[in-house]
């Protein structure tokens, strides 16, 4: 019998193969050829991190190190009440906790990360004191709390009134269901070169909304959330953190570009992967990556349309709409 399941999974194959195989073919931003003004460039999941990427330049621009650019960035979607994938603001678990994860890696391979952090609005800056000051790679829970508390960092409540009144909208039928691009935002990755060349990334989010207590996504997972490397380049991803951890998506990005892959080509690749091993999730869910290369050349791409990223380079701070494996 030729169900709808195997109707699904023998079209969205044949749009693996035929669909979008050549769309980075066809748009110029993604082909930026490497030459002396590529360097220094951060680049970011969703247009709303312009804001981002823009304190990012800051400290590129001035000759700073990579590591201080994603850190500087990525903390602002943490203290924006207003995002609520990310910090301060994100919604709540279905117990009415706002917990945290985030990781950072510099161009050494060096590499920290927090996962289930609650009550500290910058796990990022706690991730990079976990690589900085532990001889671990991640903190979780309680114990990541104490430590940032050790650390100087203030405990605050970060469930902010519109985070629980959505909570308190939600228990009505406690439905769990994550929705595709609807805010057009969620996690935000980052990843930036320096004028010296050096790389970094980081990666911060609140997770997904309305979550089981306890859940852990992709965020704080070297190699899934995002995963760089000195010698090739970075990326990062978002969306449905558990078709990422299934894949090692970002670390998968990175070794198809020390493979020559170009970062277009490379998210691709992630994306066409994950949609063929999980066809039905692919469906309903959304995953993106982004990458930078080691010339500046960079990459995005999504399961579906409606996942777009912030780029800094050459002096100019654009949001662009990334290419996509499926139609809306």
């Amino acid at each position: 019998m030729y169900t709808r399941r195997k109707f699904f999974r023998d079209s969205l194959i044949g749009g693996i193969l035929a669909g979008n195989a050549d769309f980075w073919l066809k748009n110029a931003p993604y082909l930026s050829k490497p030459d002396k003004d590529a360097l220094p460039v951060a680049i970011a999941t969703w247009g709303p991190n312009v804001k981002a990427t823009a304190a990012a330049w800051e400290v590129l621009a001035a000759g700073g190190r990579a590591l201080d650019a994603v850190e500087a960035g990525t903390r602002v979607p943490e203290a924006d009440p207003e995002d609520t994938s990310v910090g301060y603001g994100g919604f709540p678990d279905r117990d009415g906790h706002v917990t945290l994860d985030a990781c950072i890696m510099d161009e050494f391979g060096n590499a920290g990360s927090v996962s289930f952090l609650e009550h500290i609005m910058h796990p990022i800056s706690v991730a990079r004191l976990v690589m900085e000051k532990t001889p671990h790679v991640m903190l979780s829970g309680e114990g990541a709390l104490q430590f940032a508390l050790e650390r100087g960092f203030k405990q605050e409540n970060l469930l902010t009134d519109t985070a629980r009144a959505a909570w308190e909208e939600w228990k009505m039928k406690a439905e769990y269901k994550p929705k595709i691009n609807v805010e057009r935002h969620d996690t935000i990755g980052m990843v930036a070169i320096d004028m010296k060349h050096r790389i970094a990334g980081a990666c911060t989010t609140s997770g997904m909304a309305f979550k089981m207590r306890g859940r852990v996504g992709d965020s704080p997972i070297l190699g899934a959330g995002m995963f760089v490397d000195n010698e090739v380049g970075g990326a990062a991803a978002t969306g449905l953190g558990e078709m990422v951890l299934r894949t090692l998506g970002s670390f998968l990005v990175v070794e198809e570009m020390r493979r020559g892959a170009h970062p277009q080509k490379a998210v691709e690749t992630a994306v066409k992967r994950i949609a063929r091993k999980y066809p039905e999730q692919s469906k309903e869910n959304q995953v993106g990556f982004i990458a930078l290369d080691k010339k500046g050349r960079h990459g995005a791409f999504g399961i579906h349309q409606g996942f777009n990223y912030a780029l800094y380079q050459r002096g100019e701070n654009k949001v662009f709409e990334a290419g996509s494996l499926l139609g809306k």
